[in-house]
C-alpha cells in the first residue's frame, strides 16, 4: 500500500527589533512537501528519492537527494537512528512560497522540513524537543528553526551543556551534513554525530490577533553570512541595556489588546544589528525612521526581518499605505520591492493523506 503524507513549514522572521538571535515569528508563507512511498519490491531496491520543486528558488535548488538540504537533513536523522538509506520508491514534490536570501527563514524551513521528513520516513515518533535538537545540529541559531517548528511568537536560547555535550554540539557542519562524493557507497557516512539532548529551549509569547505583519521584500538577496560579517565582536553596555529594556517590554506589549502603538514602536528599536547592516540595505534607515505610527495610523513597529533585506512592519490597519510608502523610499534608491500582508501562524504540520 502506498503511503503518502504532506509536510508544511511556515516562513519565519527573526530578531523582531531588539531580539537579536533570541525571538522569532512564524508567518503565513509555506514550504510544502508532498511525499509518497510505494511498497518496495524485489525489482525496486532503495534508491535516491525522485525530487521535484516548484515556486521560489525552483531554478536554484539541487534535486539530487545527496545535495539537497532537506533530504540531507532527513538522511542525517535516519542514520542517527540506524536507518542507512531512504526507502525505495520515494518521491518528493516541494512547493515553496518563501523567498531565498531575504530574511524570511528559507533555510530554517528547509532544515525543519528535513527533520520532519526523516521522522516520518523512519516512523521515529520523535518529540518536538528532540526534533529541535536535530535541527540545531544543522542550524546553530535557534530563533528561526524554533519558530518554524512550534509556531507563533517564540523566544529561545541554547542551553549551556556539559563538556561531552558541548563537544558534540560544536561538531563542524561538514561532519553533520557531509558533501557526499559521487562514488559514495552505501556504507559511506553511516555514523554521523548524534545531537545532545536538550540543546535548545523555548517559550511562546502571547500575540494579539489584531496584529499582522507586512513583509516588504526587496528584489535582491542578502546572505546571512554576509550580514553577520558586518557585526562587531563586542558591544557597549549602553547598547546592550537599550536592547534588553525594549525586548522585555516588547514580548508582553505584542500580546495586549488593543496594542499600544507608541509603546511598541519604541520597543522595536535596535542597536545590536540594524545600525551595522544599513550599508547593505540602501533605504533601511529611512524606512525605519520615516514610517511611524503618527504618519501611518495602524503601524505598531518596523524592523529588519532576520538578516534582511526584508523589512517587517507590524500593524493593525493601513497596510497598503505603509507598504507603498516603503516601496517609494526603496525605489528612490533604485530598488524594487514586493510586499505581502502575512498572518502570524502555528508551527509545522504533518498530514497523512488518504
Amino acid at each position: 500500500m502506498t503511503r503518502s503524507f504532506t509536510i508544511r513549514i511556515p516562513a519565519t522572521s527573526a530578531n523582531i527589533g531588539p531580539g537579536f538571535d533570541v525571538v522569532g515569528l512564524s508567518l503565513s508563507l509555506y514550504l510544502t512537501l508532498t511525499v509518497s512511498v510505494k511498497p518496495p519490491t524485489a525489482s525496486s531496491p532503495a534508491t535516491s528519492p525522485a525530487i521535484t520543486y516548484s515556486g521560489e528558488g525552483a531554478q536554484e535548488v539541487p534535486l539530487d537527494a545527496y545535495k539537497n538540504l532537506t533530504t540531507r537533513v532527513a538522511l542525517y536523522v535516519l542514520r542517527c537512528h540506524g536507518i542507512a538509506q531512504f526507502p525505495a520508491n520515494l518521491t518528493i514534490h516541494a512547493n515553496n512560497e518563501i523567498p531565498f536570501g531575504r530574511g524570511l527563514g528559507s533555510s530554517g524551513a528547509a532544515v525543519i522540513a528535513g527533520v520532519l521528513l526523516g521522522n516520518e520516513l523512519g516512523e521515529l515518533n520523535l518529540s518536538v524537543e528532540r526534533m529541535l535538537d536535530f535541527a540545531l545540529m544543522v542550524e546553530r541559531h535557534p530563533d528561526n528553526v524554533t519558530a518554524a517548528l512550534v509556531g507563533g511568537f517564540v523566544g529561545s536560547y541554547l542551553r549551556e551543556l556539559d563538556e561531552a555535550a558541548t563537544e558534540a554540539a560544536s561538531v563542524p557542519l561538514s561532519e553533520v551534513l557531509p558533501e557526499y562524493p559521487p562514488d559514495a557507497g552505501e556504507s559511506w557516512g553511516l555514523d554521523p554525530p548524534q545531537p545532545p539532548v536538550g540543546i535548545g529551549h523555548y517559550v511562546r509569547f502571547g500575540w494579539s490577533k489584531s496584529v499582522k505583519a507586512i513583509a516588504i521584500i526587496p528584489r535582491f538577496e542578502l546572505s546571512t553570512a554576509k550580514a553577520r560579517e558586518v557585526l562587531p565582536q563586542s558591544y557597549s553596555r549602553k547598547d546592550l541595556v537599550f536592547n534588553l529594556q525594549r525586548l522585555a517590554v516588547l514580548t508582553t506589549a505584542l500580546a495586549q489588546d488593543p496594542p499600544d502603538a507608541e509603546l511598541i514602536y519604541e520597543a522595536m528599536k535596535d542597536r545590536v544589528h540594524q545600525p551595522y547592516r544599513k550599508a547593505l540595505i540602501p533605504g533601511l534607515p529611512e524606512v525605519t525612521s520615516n514610517i511611524t505610527p503618527s504618519s501611518h495610523p495602524g503601524l505598531l513597529g518596523i524592523c529588519l526581518s532576520g538578516a534582511g533585506p526584508t523589512i517587517l512592519a507590524l500593524a493593525t490597519t493601513g497596510f497598503e499605505l505603509i507598504a507603498e510608502d516603503a516601496r517609494t523610499i526603496f525605489k528612490e534608491r533604485g530598488i524594487e520591492v514586493d510586499w505581502k500582508v502575512l498572518e502570524v501562524v502555528g508551527g509545522s504540520m504533518v498530514q497523512q493523506n488518504e
